[in-house]
């Protein structure tokens, strides 16, 4: 296999060996939703590189320097990262071969193999520029196992011209949950690089005007890869299609039926009546549900949509999303993608992203200068179909009530983070429908007045709530006014327990089921420790300040506030954490279930259509092997989703996306192989099809 430029890296490192070729500097700026928020520095000396990487991005973004010694064929004998990682966790990380034997050191772990050959090293903590050193190594087109475990693709896919610079892109994968980009010029050296576990797009100093062409370059590659999957991975059936000997799950009633049949046609539900073991009408696809559970499909309702992310939705039973801040644009050609079957994704019910300018602000959705522009920011929301606006960190609180006062006269809804320097009870009081985030609403009761929420404070300042009395004053006058103004809580409770709980070289709480099932990049990057633990009683803190957001679900559940289940993380597999978040704060199953399917809907005002499984309902539905209303953990392994009549099953999801399965798929059948001879063409089901691994 012949490397990407291979020879000319392997002559480059012998030369500068030698010292006749003199030190190199390389520069990037990294941009995001396009605007610089980061730099990268690369500097080449010999065989010795070194790098230092700077990202501040929404008041965070990792922080940290690179030396690398680089061997044959573009492979490093050794690699260490020192500085601060995304959320200001302490970053430690060192890699070396020497004499036959690789070792290492990071957050997430440590070893020590025999290697005859140095092996490629993926690193925990790493930058845009171990994107180029992956690529480099791999080769164009090549396959290569690398440590701690995995393997890592590269992929060629198109050259071209940006800014009157020859460039080639590849694909990276195997290593991440989604793959990466690398664009290399005519020498093999790094253009640009996006994706991946990357803060943004890191693009060669003097080049930032072709951005936007790298962005639409990598999405139209990702497109292209989404759409295979999708038409690989949906299956339609033209007729009418028969789920059978199940029991259904009522969120309204918080009940299992009896046995019971489910009819579907054009993606609703026509029919629910008790189980017939006799043999279905001669047109109907049937799946054997084998006496499982049937539920409604569940939602996440912080999401934050990526291209890749639908996948993982879908085979953890996820059907609704709410986008709750994105690239505007991007959105907007998803949502179109979506609406034509194009691309697996759940349906997305779109929050409008609005910002206000400060240091710290977040690159997403519009950041007006004035109220006036956030005013005509409400309106183009209204205008392009978005359900509700979106508040955020840096926003003026003086601009609230005028913008939540447009949003409701248009008929969207408000929520958001509580701004800087002010409280969740103005924000109720000027016209918030929900907060997002259990943090942002217990801060109002933990911050000291002018401190700064803009910043990683709104997080680590949760290392406080341990010692927060819920009977007090300030939080019973801000539980009435949710309840009086029927304000809802996003809670997002997963996210913070893999804030607070995270501990390096650990498994967080509820990941251990499926965390070894991914790829190693996704998994070295879970355990770790996303703040700093500089002592026992500072890990004791961050641990009381978790069971304090969980007594805080659990006290407004008892005073009637709504509680919507979101995550802030697009792996699917914590919405199911989320939910069972809510059985450990003390809800009974059924009630959590209700919040993550029926709940949700009335939130969004769509419960005459969705949300349950009866005559009329979208069918959006998740079939399970056992009876999630004695065990909430039965949802953890989805046998079968369908999304709006498209049947997907999971198995087949993970394979594709390199996760090992879970459990196995239903039988699908035709009754009878006459029958299934007349089946509609591309309905990829013959007249026994069965999923199971």
């Amino acid at each position: 296999m012949i490397g990407i430029c291979k020879a000319a890296m392997t002559a480059a490192l012998l030369l500068g060996a030698t010292g006749v070729w003199a030190e190199t500097t390389e520069s990037f700026t990294i941009i995001a939703n396009g605007e610089p928020v980061g730099r990268l520095e690369a500097v080449t000396d010999g065989a010795k590189v070194s790098v230092d990487y700077h990202v501040d991005n929404n008041g965070r973004g990792p922080k940290h320097r690179e030396a690398l010694v680089m061997g044959a064929g573009g492979v490093p004998l050794s690699w260490t990262i020192s500085g601060t990682s995304l959320m200001g966790g302490r970053v430690e990380e060192s890699y070396r071969w020497a004499n036959g034997r690789a070792q290492w050191v990071s957050q997430a772990d440590k070893g020590s193999v025999k290697a005859a050959t140095p092996p490629l090293y993926v690193v925990n903590d790493g930058s845009p520029w171990a994107s180029f050193v992956y690529a480099g190594a791999a080769g164009a087109g090549g396959t290569l196992p690398v440590l701690p475990g995995g393997q890592l693709k590269v992929e060629k896919l198109r050259s071209l011209q940006l800014g009157g610079t020859a460039v080639t892109a590849y694909r990276l994968s195997g290593v991440q949950l989604a793959p990466g980009y690398v664009l290399l010029d005519a020498d093999g050296r790094l253009f640009a690089a996006e994706g991946a576990s990357q803060t943004g797009l890191a693009i060669r100093k003097g080049h930032e005007a072709v951005a936007p062409e790298i962005n639409r370059l990598t999405d139209d590659l990702e497109l292209e890869h989404a759409i295979a999957l999708q038409k690989r991975l949906a299956h339609r059936h033209d007729g009418p299609i028969r789920i059978r000997n199940v029991h259904v799950l009522d969120p309204a009633s918080g009940e299992r039926s009896a046995l019971s049949d489910v009819t579907v046609m054009r993606g609703l539900v026509v029919g629910v009546q008790p189980h017939d073991p006799a043999p279905p009408p001669a047109d109907q696809l049937v799946v054997e549900g084998d006496g499982g559970t049937l539920y409604p499909g569940l939602h996440d309702m912080h999401a934050h949509a990526s291209l890749g992310s639908g996948l993982f939705y879908l085979a953890a039973g996820v059907t609704s999303t709410r986008d709750m801040g994105n690239d505007n644009g991007f959105l907007q050609r998803l949502l179109t993608q979506i609406d034509k079957g194009e691309v697996a994704w759940p349906r997305i019910v779109p929050a409008g992203f609005i910002e206000g300018r400060s240091p710290f602000s977040a690159r997403h959705g519009f950041i007006p200068a004035t109220v006036d522009d956030g005013l005509n920011a409400v309106r183009w929301y209204a205008d392009h179909g978005y359900a509700e606006i979106k508040i955020y960190n840096s926003m003026n609180p003086d601009w609230v009530k005028p913008l939540a006062s447009e949003a409701h006269r248009l008929g969207l809804r408000v929520s958001g983070h509580v701004p800087a320097f002010t409280t969740p009870d103005r924000m109720i009081a000027d016209g918030y429908d929900a907060i997002a985030h259990s943090n942002q609403l217990l801060l109002g009761w933990i911050l000291k007045p002018g401190e700064d929420s803009r910043t990683p404070l709104r997080l680590t300042a949760m290392a406080r709530a341990g010692s927060l009395d819920l009977t007090s004053p300030p939080v019973r006058r801000t539980v009435e006014l949710m309840k009086s103004h029927e304000v809802a809580l996003d809670t997002t409770a997963v996210i913070l327990e893999q804030l607070m709980l995270s501990r390096a070289g650990q498994v967080p709480p509820g990941q251990d089921w499926y965390l070894s099932s991914m790829p190693i990049g996704f998994q070295r990057y879970r355990k770790r420790s996303f703040v700093t633990i500089d002592s026992p009683q500072t890990d004791a803190a961050y641990r009381s300040g978790f069971a304090k957001v969980l007594e805080t679900i659990a006290l407004l559940h008892r005073e009637g506030v709504r509680l919507l289940p979101g995550t802030d993380d697009p792996t699917g597999f914590t919405v199911l954490r989320e939910v069972e978040l809510y059985v450990k704060a003390g809800l009974t199953p059924a009630e959590a279930l209700r919040a993550a399917t029926l709940g949700a809907e009335e939130f969004l005002g769509e419960a005459d259509r969705r949300g349950r499984i009866a005559r009329g309902q979208v069918a959006d539905m998740v079939l399970v092997a056992g009876n999630p209303l004695a065990d909430i953990e039965a949802i953890r392994k989805p046998r079968m989703v369908m999304r709006a009549g498209t049947l997907y099953f999971p198995t087949e999801i993970y394979e594709a996306l390199g996760v090992r399965p879970f459990t196995t798929a239903p039988v699908v059948r035709a009754a009878t192989a006459a029958q299934a001879a007349g089946a509609p063409a591309g309905s990829g089901f013959g007249h026994e099809h069965s999923h199971a691994h």
